[in-house]
C-alpha cells in the first residue's frame, strides 16, 4: 500500500527481517515446546477471542507505525524498496531455468560422478547415525580418491570440484542453476529451498593446505554465504584440518598440523627423523587418510561474527578494493623472520 504498487508477499519477505517482543502476563502453553498459547481459566473461547485481539492488534498498531516511519525516512523506504525489487527480479529469473535445472539433476542424480553418496542421511527419520552425517567438498578427483577411498560409507560422502569454483560475488542466485557444479551441490546437500531437508550435519571443505587451496576455499564459503548463509548461521558449514607433515623413525609416525608440532615431534623422536611435506591431500595414502576423518577428525566451524553483515563482508574481502585488502593483509600479516620485510612479501605476492 506504501508503494502503492501489487508486489508477491514472498518477495517483500524475502527482502525484510522482523522482530516482534510482546510481553504477556502469566503464559499457559500448550505443551513444553512453548510455541502456542494455552486455554487459561477463562475457557478456551474467551482464551480464543484475547489471542484475535492480541493479532488484530498487533497487526494494526504495526501497519501504522511502519507507514509513518517510511514517510518520516524515506531514505529507508528507498532500500526497502530495491531490496523488494531485487527479489522480484530473481524470482521471475528463476522461474525459467528451475525447472529445466530440476529435471537435469535428477537425471544425473543416480549417474554423478562427482557425488560418491553415504547410506545415512541427516534428513532421515530412521538413520541411526544421523548426526555423525558428512559430506567431504574436494578439489580434484586426486583428493577426493583418497578420502572416498578410506572413509566411513554408512555416514560420509564426497563431492569432488572440477577445480576452482566460479566467483559467485555479485551474481544473482541464477547462477545456482546455470553453473552445473553449483546445482549440483545444491542438489546433493538438498537445500533449494530451506535447511529443513538437509542431507548432512557436517558440510565440510577439503582443500589443500597451498595458496590454491586457500582460493577454493574462499569461493565455497563466498557461494554458502552469498546463496545459504544459514548452512553457516546453523553451524553446518566446516573447514577440515589436514597434518603439514609427517614425522617418522623406525618406531613410530607423528603426525603434525602446525609448525610448533613438527619441532615437538622432531626433539621427541630422536636423531635423525624422517619428515615428509604434504603439499596436497592427493599425497597422502587411504590408510593414512582413515585417521583424519575418524574418530580424530579435526574440524575447524565456519563461524559468522557480529560486527559485520554479511554484505559488508563479502564486499571487503571479494569486492574491488584491492588497497584496502592490501592494507590489512601489511597490518595482518605474521612474518616470524624479522629479516624479512613485509612490503617485500606484498610485492611478490599474487593479491
Amino acid at each position: 500500500e506504501f508503494y502503492n504498487k501489487n508486489f508477491e508477499a514472498a518477495d517483500i519477505r524475502k527482502a525484510i527481517i522482523g522482530a516482534i517482543y510482546i510481553n504477556v502476563g502469566n503464559p499457559v502453553f500448550e505443551s513444553q515446546t512453548k510455541t502456542k498459547l494455552g486455554s487459561t481459566t477463562m475457557g478456551q473461547d474467551q482464551n480464543k477471542n484475547e489471542l484475535e485481539t492480541i493479532k488484530t492488534f498487533v497487526t494494526n498498531n504495526l501497519k501504522n507505525k511502519l507507514d509513518n516511519y517510511l514517510h518520516q525516512h524515506p531514505e529507508t523506504a528507498e532500500a526497502i524498496l530495491k531490496k523488494i525489487l531485487i527479489s522480484e527480479r530473481e524470482r521471475k529469473e528463476l522461474s525459467g531455468i528451475q525447472k529445466l535445472a530440476r529435471e537435469r539433476a535428477k537425471k544425473v542424480s543416480l549417474h554423478n560422478k562427482k557425488l560418491r553418496d553415504c547410506r545415512q542421511h541427516y534428513n532421515d527419520q530412521k538413520a541411526v547415525r544421523k548426526g555423525e552425517t558428512m559430506i567431504f567438498i574436494t578439489e580434484g578427483d586426486s583428493a577426493s580418491g583418497s578420502i572416498t577411498k578410506s572413509r566411513d560409507v554408512e555416514t560420509q560422502a564426497v563431492f569432488s570440484l572440477k577445480g576452482k569454483p566460479l566467483n559467485c560475488y555479485g551474481l544473482t542466485k541464477r547462477v545456482v542453476y546455470e553453473n552445473e557444479e553449483f546445482n549440483l551441490l545444491q542438489a546433493a546437500l538438498n537445500i533449494e529451498d530451506s535447511l529443513e531437508d538437509l542431507r548432512y550435519n557436517h558440510v565440510i571443505i577439503a582443500t589443500d593446505a597451498d595458496v590454491d587451496g586457500m582460493h577454493i576455499r574462499l569461493l565455497m564459503i563466498t557461494f554458502f554465504l552469498q546463496f545459504f548463509p544459514d548452512l553457516i548461521k546453523n553451524g553446518h558449514l566446516y573447514i577440515l584440518q589436514t597434518p603439514l607433515f609427517r614425522v617418522r623413525n623406525k618406531k613410530e609416525n607423528r603426525y603434525c598440523y602446525t609448525e610448533a608440532e613438527r619441532i615437538k615431534a622432531l626433539n621427541e623422536l630422536g636423531k635423525n627423523p624422517k619428515i615428509t611435506r604434504f603439499k596436497g591431500l592427493g599425497e597422502i595414502s587411504p590408510d593414512e587418510f582413515k585417521h583424519f576423518i575418524g574418530k580424530d577428525i579435526r574440524l575447524e566451524p565456519v563461524v559468522l561474527g557480529k560486527d559485520q553483515t554479511i554484505d559488508q563482508l563479502l564486499e571487503f574481502y571479494m569486492g574491488k578494493n584491492t588497497p584496502d585488502r592490501q592494507q590489512f593483509i601489511l597490518q595482518n600479516l605474521v612474518v616470524e623472520d624479522p629479516d624479512i620485510n613485509k612490503k617485500e612479501i606484498l610485492d611478490h605476492a599474487e593479491v
